[in-house]
């Protein structure tokens, strides 16, 4: 069973699509191979600079031979049609097989088709791949009309087997493959014939050539950490950027460098970001001092100087780009601390655009600061103190600092604040109020930070939903869902009781009164005719009402512009909208905040979802009073999460599931309520007797447990009940012919179903 070695050899391939090329062409050649019939063993695929290789083990020296069986037409079909299937099939009419179906005499062929040898399947495989990679960007050069990312130079292509190798033949856009590559550009630039990846690994890595990214990637670091180390140093670890400097080298070098004098000063998150994005270069940091002293670069080659003349050029460079940092750090303190101090970058944010339809950035602060000051006292901080916060948070944004490194906002909001002689609390905030950026960042724990973050998150979900940006599918321009988690992570891992609904009802009457083509009614008596006048139903003004709350008729007036009222034959009247003539239902006057609710519980599912929570339980309790209490209600579902994983939980919930089955039907049946309370005095059996005293048991047990928000004693009380729920359906008849026995059972049934739903919404679990 012959090896299969590929390599294709480009000019330089950017560093950032390396491994997903590797991978492309790993998995659209090895497909394409077992399509045809070729199987293999195992196989890699590495990348450097200048080359993409992939090698496959333990091929097929050939595809198999098979027969394909075609079901063709009756055997005594037209003479026309029968021809046409003999084309088709490449057959004579005497090699046809006649079969007897229960359709009658059809005619079949079996059509057997030779195995391939593997060259010519690589071959085709090979060139279609080629052809038809998928790089982000790609160019074409010369005259033909190959593309490729980087002009290609040539294309390794042999198999190997025990009686030597073999140059699969093949020509794409006039480059024909052969057994030969190069090595290092500078290095090692002469060609180099191979007959298997073993000798191909070896022969490259004697022309300076380390193939495997990863064993680049740990040279590196290797080098890198030695080198800091014997000088007292640390490098500051840096994955995304280890990755992409082993994407630039075929052959790494590490050498380490001095910062000037002159730029130590410099905040280290300046040094380390300009540094990164400009050179390419690792952070050493001084462990005593924390200030980043040196740097390392990574060199493609090594020098006769031992890199003396590529680090005083490197240093050069560098000089030059934190020359400019500093003046822009320099020129930003001298603002920060001037008489005017942070307040000039935030009135610059009034030319500065959030959203066409959500006004300007300075229009967010000052929502942003509204909504803060609201937050404060919920959260432990001092009302003054976050609003002061919130309006300074985004002022960096103005900054030179952070015009040149966007990455660097809030972080030099934060060193400027302390500049202009602000708070702690404010600079703190000024940093955290965008965390957490993803799932395993940090939440803030500061109250004045907290209270900036949830106002910032709060303002922009309820923002996008006013003027229906909301996420759809995969598609989250806006980072709405991580904005909701973030909200949900702030509150949770924080134990924070907030009601949620009260504030995004002041996020929406933000956004809704900005405008101020919007109608204002003069008084609560001028909106209240308004209502009346349109004669709706109870449900429907109802859901209106909700909206005026004091402070939100703004809202609500405008929601109602351009509706008019119709009569209807049931003399309810319906609610039209003049523009399109759709009747407007019952169901679209409900809030938006409605909807929002419900996305920030989707997103607490997910969130719930990764720590064992099963959506069923989350659904138990998002139906409970309350469900706008985020941590409240994660104690609720993790704690009846942990009773449903026992014994006793996961029978009470069929215990449950029988009682109010059987009361739901006798309810429907009956055509009353059965939830008057039942009398212990007309129990017939010691198992009802049991179940009277259990659920009074419980019952003193879970009230009290349940207005301490102390959810695991009120689930353990509920699961108690499993015995004797279980004893009573095993030893009593419902539905008996006494019927004062019976409709006493069946409101002690109402008395299972009270106390059980009380804790959760059991009819929502799964099982």
């Amino acid at each position: 069973m012959p090896d299969l070695l590929i390599e294709l050899f480009s000019e330089e391939i950017p560093a950032r699509m390396q491994a997903r090329a590797a991978d492309d062409l790993k998995k659209l050649v090895t497909n394409g191979l077992v399509e045809a019939g070729l199987t293999y063993a195992s196989a890699a695929a590495f990348s450097t600079p200048r080359r993409l290789t992939l090698t496959i083990e333990g091929m097929l020296d050939a595809s198999p031979s098979i027969t394909e069986e075609r079901k063709g037409p009756k055997a005594d079909a037209p003479e026309k049609a029968i021809e046409g299937f003999l084309r088709g099939a490449g057959l004579t009419r005497d090699q046809l097989e006649k079969r007897e179906t229960p359709k009658g005499n059809i005619l079949f062929a079996m059509i057997k088709k030779p195995g391939r040898p593997a060259a010519e399947i690589v071959a085709e495989v090979l060139e279609t791949t080629i052809r038809n990679f998928p790089w982000p960007k790609s160019m074409r050069w010369g005259t033909g009309s190959l593309r490729w990312v980087r002009p290609l130079h040539s294309i390794l292509c042999i198999l190997s087997a025990e009686d030597g190798a073999q140059v699969v033949p093949m020509n794409v856009d006039g480059i024909e493959a052969g057994a030969t590559t190069r090595g290092h550009r500078f290095l090692a630039p002469d060609t180099i014939t191979v007959s298997n990846f073993d000798d191909y690994a070896a022969k490259l890595k004697r022309a300076f050539v380390v193939l495997d990214p990863a064993e680049r990637r740990d040279a590196i670091w290797h080098d890198a950490t030695n080198m800091a180390f014997a000088n007292g140093f640390e490098v500051v670890e840096d994955a995304g950027l280890l990755a992409e400097v082993a994407g630039l080298v075929e052959w790494p070098v590490v050498l380490m460098g001095r910062i000037g004098d002159a730029f130590l000063d410099l905040p280290p998150e300046v040094l380390q970001t300009s540094m990164k994005e400009h050179q390419k270069f690792f952070s050493v940091r001084n462990p005593k001092t924390g200030r980043i002293e040196r740097f390392v670069t990574v060199a493609n080659r090594t020098t006769a100087d031992d890199g003396a003349t590529i680090l005083a050029g490197n240093e050069k460079v560098l000089s030059a780009r934190l020359s400019d940092a500093k003046f822009f750090w320099e020129n930003d303190l001298r603002i920060a601390k001037s008489d005017a101090g942070m307040q000039t970058w935030v009135d610059r944010l009034s030319n500065v655009t959030f959203h066409n339809k959500l006004g300007t950035q300075a229009e967010l602060i000052s929502r942003m600061e509204a909504l803060a000051g609201e937050l404060a006292p919920m959260v432990g901080a001092d009302a003054d103190e976050a609003r002061e916060a919130a309006r300074f948070a985004k002022a960096d944004l103005s900054s030179e600092m952070v015009y040149e490194f966007p990455e660097l906002q809030g972080l030099m909001g934060s060193y400027y604040a302390q500049a202009a002689g602000k708070s702690e609390a404010i600079a703190a905030a000024a940093q955290d109020h965008y965390a957490p950026l993803g799932p395993s960042d940090d939440v803030p724990t500061a109250p004045v930070s907290v209270a900036v973050a949830l106002a910032e998150k709060i303002d922009k979900l309820t923002g996008f939903w006013a003027i229906d940006e909301k996420p759809t599918g995969s598609k989250d321009p806006f980072a709405l869902r991580r904005a909701a988690l973030g909200v949900i992570r702030i509150l949770v891992e924080n134990d924070l009781k907030l009601l949620l609904w009260g504030r995004l009802n002041s996020g929406f009457h933000e956004h809704f009164t900005r405008d101020q083509s919007m109608k204002i009614a003069d008084s609560d008596e001028v909106f209240d005719k308004a209502i009346k006048a349109l004669n709706l139903s109870p449900k429907t003004e109802q859901n209106i009402r909700r909206r005026i709350s004091d402070d939100h008729r703004e809202k609500a007036k405008a929601y109602l512009d351009g509706f008019r009222f119709v009569n209807t034959d049931d003399g309810m009247g319906k609610l039209v909208d003049t523009k399109t003539g759709e009747t407007i239902s019952d169901e679209t006057l409900i809030l938006e905040e409605d909807d929002l609710l419900s996305f920030l519980h989707d997103r607490l599912k997910v969130y719930l979802k990764d720590q064992g929570v099963r959506h069923d339980i989350i659904d138990a309790c998002i139906a409970m009073e309350g469900n706008d209490d985020l941590t409240l209600l994660v104690k609720r579902a993790k704690a009846l999460s942990e009773t449903l994983k026992t014994d006793d939980g996961e029978n009470l919930i069929q215990g449950f599931k029988r009682a109010n089955n059987i009361l739901s039907q006798a309810e429907e049946a009956d055509g009353v309520e059965y939830s008057y309370g039942a009398d212990i005095k007309f129990a017939e059996t010691d198992e009802e007797r049991a179940l009277f005293a259990a659920l009074d048991a419980a019952e003193a047990k879970i009230n009290p447990a349940m207005a301490a928000q102390d959810f695991t004693d009120a689930m353990s009380a509920m699961a108690s009940l499993r015995g004797p729920i279980d004893a009573f359906f095993d030893a009593v008849q419902v539905n008996s012919d006494n019927s004062t026995v019976r409709r006493n059972r069946l409101n002690l049934l109402s008395r299972i179903r009270t106390i059980c739903s009380s804790v959760a919404d059991l009819t929502k679990i799964d099982g």
